[in-house]
């Protein structure tokens, strides 16, 4: 199975994806074949890292922290 990073489209009301033509020759894909997609959403590090906003603690003292479990 092959995994690609694609980019999402306007297509008429829906978005669609292109499949890079080294993919359809390697996973000989025909038109009009039904195929299987997985989506997996690419999140961007600054979305991640908001997600600690509001976390007060120095980084000092995880360290501190971390060293005693070591």
């Amino acid at each position: 199975m092959a995994e690609i990073e694609c980019t999402t489209r306007k297509w008429g009301n829906s978005l669609g994806i292109i499949l890079p033509k080294e993919i359809v020759n390697e996973e000989d894909i025909a038109e009009n074949e039904k195929i299987m997609v997985g989506i997996k959403k690419k999140h961007l590090a600054k979305e991640f890292f908001g997600l600690l906003h509001g976390w007060k603690r120095p980084t000092e003292e995880i360290k501190r922290e971390m060293k005693k479990g070591w």
